[in-house]
Formats: C-alpha cells, sequence, structure tokens
C-alpha cells in the first residue's frame, strides 16, 4: 500500500495522516476474508512505518512524549482503531513500549531502541499463565529466560517486545518484576503457539503464546529496575490508551451503521433516528472522556487523580462500546450481520477487544477514592495548582 502523504511534521500533520490511514484501513478490512486467521497486517504496518507513525512519539517528533500532547496521541489511537482494531492493539502496544523506554531507559538504551524503530516494531507482552517468565542471572552481566507469555500481540512479527518476568539472582533470590527487550528476529525457531488464538474476534491481532526458554540476553537489554513496570500512575493510568483504540473500534460501527440504513433508505424510521441519536450521544461522550483524560494526565494533577480518571475512562468506554453494539444490532437486524456486511467482524473485534484485565477492580477502585473525598464533586478533578 502506498500514498501520496508527506511523514509528519507536526502533530496536525500526523492527526491527518492517521485519519487518511484509517479510512485506507478500513477499506482493506472490507476486502478480506472475516474468517482469515494469523493474518499479521503487514499492509498497514508499511504504511504506518511510511508516514512517520511509528516514531511520531520520539524526542523531536510530533507527538514528543515529553511535549504534553497525550490528547492528541489518544486520538490518533481512537483513529487507527477506528480503522483496524486489530491493527490499532498492535500499534498501541509499540506506543507502551516506546513509553516505558521514555520513563525507564537510560541513554544509551534510549538511543539503540528510538533507532530500531525505523525497522522494528515494538510491544509490551506481560500476560502469562503458570508457565510464565522467569530471568534468571547467570553472572558476568549474562541473564537467561525461562518460560512463556501468552496473548503476544503482533506475534513474532513484534521484533522489538518488552517481555516481563522474575528475575531471579544467582543465589536464587527473587528481587522483582523486571522489564527486558528482546531482540527477536535474533531467535531462531522461536517456539510459536498459534493454536492458542482461536478468539471470537481480533484475529489479526496474532496474539499467540511464545516460548521464551533458553534465551540468552546481555544486561544492555534489561529495562529499568525491577518492579518498575507497575510504577504509578503510568501502570493504571496507561489504561487511557487502550480505551482510545476501543472507541474508535465504536466509533467505525457509528459510522458503518449510519451508511448502511442510508443505502437502505431507512433513515427517516422515526426509531432509526433515535438509536442515531443514542449513538451520538455515546460517542461524543467518549471522545470527551479521552480528551479529559489526555489533560490530566499533562497538567498539575496527583496520581491519585491520574490513576482514578483513567479507571474512570476505560469504564466509561467500556460502557459506550457495549451500548453502540447493542444499538447497531438493533438498527441493521439480522440482514446486516451477514458477510459481507462489515458488522460481524467489527462486533466480534469490539467484543473481544473490551475483554480487559480487572475491570470490575479498577471500577471498585474510583468509587474508593470519590467515596473517601470530602471535595464537592466538580472539585474531584480539579488541577492541584
Amino acid at each position: 500500500m502506498t500514498t501520496q502523504l508527506l511523514p509528519s511534521a507536526s502533530t496536525s500533520d500526523a492527526l491527518q495522516n492517521a485519519a487518511y490511514l484509517a479510512e485506507q484501513f478500513d477499506t482493506m478490512r472490507q476486502h478480506q476474508d472475516y474468517q482469515a486467521e494469523d493474518q499479521f497486517p503487514h499492509q498497514e504496518f508499511d504504511a504506518l512505518r511510511e508516514q512517520g507513525l511509528l516514531n511520531t512519539t520520539l524526542p523531536g517528533q510530533p507527538l514528543d512524549f515529553q511535549s504534553k500532547v497525550t490528547a492528541e496521541l489518544l486520538h490518533l489511537l481512537k483513529l487507527i482503531g477506528k480503522g483496524n482494531l486489530s491493527v490499532g492493539r498492535i500499534y498501541e502496544g509499540h506506543i507502551n513500549a516506546l513509553y516505558l523506554i521514555h520513563l525507564f531507559g537510560n541513554p544509551t538504551q534510549k538511543e539503540r531502541w528510538y533507532d530500531d524503530t525505523e525497522q522494528h516494531i515494538f510491544g509490551v507482552w506481560n500476560t502469562q499463565a503458570q508457565d510464565g517468565i522467569k530471568i534468571q542471572s547467570l553472572g558476568h552481566g549474562e541473564y537467561q529466560l525461562k518460560g512463556a507469555k501468552t496473548f503476544c500481540s503482533g506475534a513474532q512479527w513484534v521484533t522489538r517486545p518488552i517481555v516481563t518476568g522474575q528475575l531471579i539472582s544467582e543465589t536464587g533470590e527473587d528481587l522483582g518484576w523486571q522489564m527486558c527487550v528482546v531482540p527477536l528476529e535474533q531467535q531462531k525457531d522461536l517456539p510459536v503457539d498459534a493454536s492458542f488464538w482461536k478468539p471470537l474476534g481480533m484475529k489479526a491481532s496474532v496474539s499467540h503464546k511464545i516460548d521464551f526458554t533458553d534465551i540468552i540476553l546481555e544486561e544492555e537489554n534489561l529495562l529499568g529496575n525491577p518492579d518498575e513496570y507497575h510504577q504509578q500512575p503510568y501502570f493504571s493510568g496507561g489504561a487511557v490508551r487502550f480505551a482510545a483504540v476501543q472507541l474508535g473500534g465504536a466509533e467505525a460501527i457509528f459510522d458503518a451503521t449510519r451508511k448502511y440504513l442510508q443505502k437502505l433508505q431507512r433513515t427517516d424510521d422515526p426509531y432509526q433516528q433515535m438509536r442515531f441519536g443514542e449513538m451520538a450521544i455515546l460517542i461524543e461522550s467518549g471522545n470527551q472522556w479521552i480528551q479529559n483524560a489526555g489533560k490530566l494526565a499533562d497538567g498539575d494533577y496527583s496520581d491519585e487523580q491520574i490513576i482514578n480518571y483513567a479507571n474512570m475512562t476505560r469504564s466509561a468506554i467500556e460502557k459506550i462500546g457495549l451500548e453502540v453494539m447493542r444499538l447497531s444490532e438493533r438498527c441493521v437486524g439480522a440482514r446486516g450481520l451477514l458477510y459481507p456486511e462489515p458488522f460481524a467482524l467489527l462486533h466480534a473485534d469490539l467484543t473481544t477487544y473490551l475483554r480487559q484485565p480487572a475491570p470490575d477492580q479498577a471500577l471498585a477502585q474510583v468509587g474508593n477514592y470519590v467515596g473517601t473525598k470530602t471535595d464537592a464533586a466538580h472539585a474531584l478533578w480539579s488541577s492541584q495548582s
């Protein structure tokens, strides 16, 4: 896939390019077999690289993490998710990894890994089962990985994943939860279990299980100190990024629903109009959530405010996604859910991607926070300055 756009030179350029690519991704998705499995979106990531969106958060780039443009970054993530949720999921993991490197990498690591964005996709693989990762110190600055990760979105095509695991000293002491960057293209015959990934939707995210046993890493591949992966407010606050991608999926369903009924000339039906109105309110509500979440992330707000606003944002957007799907299904009926109409794939992808870890805990944490505060409601999210 090629485009006539130029690499991003400003924030507005980056967003314009993302909006254009989202339209292209949507068109490409409509021409793909909706039952297809394990098809990594190569063309889409070639296009993201061509338009400079794989390095857009690096120093001096349009969405430089140091420039306090989180709201704009969330809008970009929403646009990519709107074009294709599987692409959005992998891309969000790439952005997450670069943010962790921005936070915890030393200058030498940053220079090396930022340069790697020219050729490599990054990701963050933290989820595991009972056979999870241990990072065993061998001494002399060498470490051996043992175990596997599940839900490795992008699988072997993500060649710079941040892999987390228990750091074990030479004497067997558990030193904490450690991040490391694994140069995956250097590993021959990597055990990738594609049979693990048989989902309802998000098939193109190729979130396979990968066994890292016996991979040897140098100390320079360890990112940050043990347990920094869970450092707040970054750990919980990062939920706004996947929420933005989810909102893009909901917006894609809203647009597809309107287009479908316009084609059938059913938009003058008062009940359809009512559902359109409800969906419009939901989508705009989601836009306000990510806009305000970006403002808090960049402003003078406490860690508690950032964490709990992020928890509210992810909770609200989950409900928005579920309700938009319900309303869309009533709009298009059984006929609209037949292939080649886009709704079966759009709904399956969003249903799957909405299933994020610990949703009840996130909402309960918000309840605990606001329940113990004596501030007036309007002051709960006010700036500290």
